[in-house]
């Protein structure tokens, strides 16, 4: 496929220049936005989920964006707003999400998670790195298009999502439910990251996900371990068990059809992994862990081609401080899959559901009490003008050619995408592995945030080379 004869967008120079001076605008801008707790796991945080919306509804009409509005679809509402002003152009939907982990444990953060604090390069917040750091990167650029040539070289919409966090609940209704409004030839995510600051990479997929939370009951109450210990099943001793039935003693997933579907990684997968430079004995030293998994599999493998389960919390009794004689009644399992391409996820995590059904003892009852089938995992041609722009700006701002990775992590977007509105979405995302996602002492650098903007207005600039017609085709070639 070669690129459309278009008449080639203004000059690159004028834009950058405009943003290398208004970077620390950009920067205050960010610390605002780290301010908000927008943490959508906790209905506690809920007027600041709202506070957040209005806080992006502001920057995207200051930006100068058309039809900002909120969009619902049954949960935290989504901040949406275009430019449509480059006929014959592809249009391309700008994806990042507002909603943020919950911060606990509070005691193990050096500052306060929602105080955004400069110590040297790193800026430190909750969702910094995940992902407001990179979201301010990509409205960035789009206004400075609009400030210094009142124009993008392609059709912008900004799509601002409030559920990442908690599985993308709502994200298919959304999709759904507005679908005209969403439509467009590609998916621009400034969530995804990179996977290193030295080596030029390219995401083109990310395994896909579910969700399954199980209680395990084994008596109508708490009882006292004096009166009864020894006599009764003690329902976090039966969970334990459960839970180590998932997995063979090497780490290997046990639940019968667990890997169903899942697509062997073909020569040029495992290639592409293995020229990625990566250390694992660095790799587990720096968290203090050691090699466990899937035989047969490097551990970047591992985690990036095939499928994974992990138990997410196993709780139960008491938990308060001191002691406290009981056996406990009741217990709660957690677990969330990976899953790779060919796979189904709602197939799987209903496999797992079945197998704890069905290993759970007698006179133990247990209940699903939550299950999320995620999205399944995405893939991107080597072909499509996503991978082919990104290429070549990578190419020329990093002086090498770009190696070609998948994310161990999810995006429900990619999926879901795909599948409601027929686009593919490439991740370039600025955030980098070591920058504590998830956990305390999240950082985002400011140097990723002037690398950023570089690249991303490039990116966008190389895409309008494009016909709409290239992503269709592209589409095509993936099938």
């Amino acid at each position: 496929m070669k690129p459309a004869s278009l008449v080639p967008f203004a000059t690159l120079a004028p834009v950058q220049q405009y943003l290398q001076a208004t970077e620390e605008a950009t920067i205050a801008w960010l610390e605002d936005y780290l301010r908000l707790p927008s943490v959508s796991a906790n209905p506690a945080h809920a007027s600041d989920m709202a506070a957040t919306r209005g806080f992006l509804v502001e920057r995207l009409k200051a930006m100068g964006l058309d039809d900002v509005q909120l969009l619902d679809g049954g949960g935290e509402a989504a901040v949406f707003g275009q430019w449509l002003g480059a006929p014959g152009r592809p249009t391309l939907l700008i994806y990042a999400h507002y909603d943020v982990q919950p911060p606990e444990p509070l005691e193990l953060w050096r500052t306060p998670p929602f105080e955004p604090t400069t110590i040297g390069d790193h800026i430190y917040a909750r969702g910094a790195s995940d992902v407001k750091g990179a979201t301010a990167i990509a409205l960035a650029v789009v206004e400075a298009f609009l400030r210094v040539h009142q124009a993008c070289p392609v059709n912008i919409k900004v799509f601002l999502e409030g559920e990442e966090e908690v599985g993308s609940r709502s994200l298919r209704a959304l999709a759904e439910r507005h679908r005209a409004l969403l439509s467009a030839d590609a998916v621009l995510s400034a969530d995804g990251g990179r996977a290193s600051a030295e080596v030029p990479t390219i995401n083109t997929g990310a395994r896909g996900n579910a969700q399954l939370e199980v209680r395990l009951r084994c008596a109508h109450k708490d009882l006292h371990s004096g009166r009864y210990g020894g006599a009764v099943r003690n329902a976090l001793h039966e969970a334990a068990r459960l839970v180590a039935s998932l997995h063979c003693a090497d780490g290997t997933v046990s639940v019968p059809g667990f890997f169903d579907g899942a697509v062997p990684p073909g020569e040029g997968a495992r290639a592409d992994t293995a020229a990625f430079p990566y250390d694992e004995d660095a790799f587990f030293a720096d968290v203090g862990a050691a090699p466990h998994g899937e035989a047969g599999y490097s551990a970047r493998e591992r985690i990036t081609l095939r499928p994974s389960l992990d138990v997410n919390g196993l709780y139960g009794g008491h938990t308060g401080a001191g002691g406290k004689t009981i056996v406990p009644c009741e217990a709660v399992i957690k677990l969330t899959i990976r899953v790779v391409p060919g796979q189904d996820p709602g197939q799987i995590i209903r496999a797992v559901a079945a197998h704890l059904h069905e290993q759970t003892p007698p006179g133990c009852t247990l209940e699903v009490t939550e299950l999320h089938e995620g999205a399944r995992a995405a893939t991107l041609v080597p072909a499509h003008p996503l991978v082919r722009s990104a290429e070549a700006v990578l190419t020329r701002s990093m002086q090498r050619r770009p190696i070609h990775v998948r994310l161990g992590a999810s995006v429900p977007i990619t999926a879901i995408f795909k599948e409601t509105l027929g686009i593919d979405t490439l991740m370039f995302g600025y955030n980098l592995p070591d920058e504590d996602v998830h956990a305390p002492n999240e950082f985002f650098r400011r140097s990723s945030i002037r690398d950023g903007m570089r690249d991303w207005s490039a990116l966008l600039e190389q895409l309008s080379h494009f016909a709409p017609a290239d992503f269709t085709i592209a589409m095509a070639e993936e099938t």
